[in-house]
């Protein structure tokens, strides 16, 4: 059954914990200070499960999203609705709505080219790709760095005037269906890397990440933040000036990461697949049982587990200069939002796509800024 449809408790180990030590131990962490405003926002449902990134066009329409069948949907209005815009690969006859077919392909971070309307993907399976304006088959970019396949291409960004393209690859073991095993196995050979996209040439600028999830430049490109899913770390990587090629923590993040897009005044917008609880801190803290519980339990069981027994959505706004925490908000209930992906604020709104559920919300930024 796929996750979207599955509310996941994992009974009998809950139970076993919850009697030696109380509810209240798995359960996901309180954060002071966060605005229950995420409940509020409208839903936008969809014919397909994952919406994981959006991404808006030069004219300002859509949003896109990438989607679990392969396919990249573009959102024209109420009365309209989804429709086809492109696909990353060409073997759609066994696709599922539902679940991850390898060989269909796995769209996440979006990301339009200003120079050319390009539309450039982050494919879980098939590496970095790119698509025309006109939309159809995308075609492969790059899918290799310094000798190593690009195995997990997540989210990246573009640096319009040097014409670079930065993205994760999050795994050069584990593809996007194994993305809870990346999590919990303490992988560390997450790479963020730098395409030149007039020489061709793809070139690591950090390497040894746990699960590196999202990416993102600063409004001044002189700096690329991408944070850890395993460490709950943003990392502030310095690529222009005099600190170029050096690396530092920005900020400590209160769950674990997922997507990030930067706002028009230069801070940053950081979904959270959850926060922290008991779970999560044990499996990543011993090594040992992370990977025993990889080898036990279904990916459903897991996901139930490290949300805590109870799926909810939480999203930050980080200073773009100081990396300090700007807006915590929540649906810490899951009232309407869970297993969220990425928040992208535009014109007013704030857009938050799901990298399971086939729902897209959108709520207005008066309802957190005014509070």
């Amino acid at each position: 059954m796929p996750i979207s449809q599955t509310v996941v408790a994992a009974p009998v180990i809950l139970s076993v914990v919850i009697y030696f030590y109380g509810s209240s131990i798995i359960q996901p962490d309180t954060i002071k200070g966060s605005k229950h405003v995420l409940q509020l926002s409208k839903t936008i449902p969809l014919p397909v499960d994952g919406p994981e990134s959006l991404e808006f066009d030069l004219q300002g329409e859509g949003p896109y999203v990438g989607v679990i069948d392969g396919r990249i949907l573009k959102w024209r209005g109420e009365q309209l609705g989804w429709v086809d815009f492109a696909h990353t690969s060409p073997h759609r006859g066994n696709c599922s709505i539902h679940d991850v077919v390898p060989s269909c392909g796995r769209p996440l971070g979006l990301t339009f080219a200003k120079k050319t309307g390009d539309l450039y993907i982050c494919d879980g399976y098939l590496g970095v790709m790119k698509v025309g304006p006109e939309g159809g088959l995308a075609k492969l970019v790059v899918n290799e760095a310094e000798g190593r396949k690009v195995t997990f291409a997540n989210q990246g960004d573009i640096d319009e005037e040097e014409d670079v393209f930065y993205f994760n690859d999050s795994s050069d073991k584990y593809h996007f269906r194994d993305v809870f095993y990346v999590f919990l196995s303490g992988d560390t050979m997450g790479r963020v890397i730098r395409y030149n996209m007039k020489t061709k040439e793809a070139k690591v600028i950090m390497d040894k990440l746990h699960f590196n999830n999202g990416l993102a430049l600063s409004k001044d490109r002189s700096f690329v933040i991408t944070c850890e899913a395993g460490t709950g770390l943003l990392h502030r990587i310095w690529v222009k000036g005099p600190k170029t090629g050096t690396n530092e923590v920005f900020t400590r993040l209160p769950g674990y990461p997922d997507n990030i897009r930067r706002t028009e005044t230069g801070d940053f917008w950081v979904a959270f697949h959850c926060k922290k609880s008991f779970f999560p801190r044990l499996f990543l803290s011993h090594p040992l049982v992370g990977s025993f519980v990889m080898k036990m339990l279904k990916i459903e069981t897991l996901v139930g587990l490290t949300s805590g027994g109870k799926p909810h959505a939480m999203v930050v706004k980080v200073s773009g200069e100081t990396g300090e925490i700007l807006e915590m908000l929540e649906d810490s209930e899951g009232k309407t939002m869970k297993f969220i992906s990425e928040a992208y604020e535009k014109d007013g709104k704030l857009w938050v796509g799901s990298v399971y559920m086939p729902s897209l919300w959108v709520l207005d930024t008066s309802v957190f800024y005014r509070k």
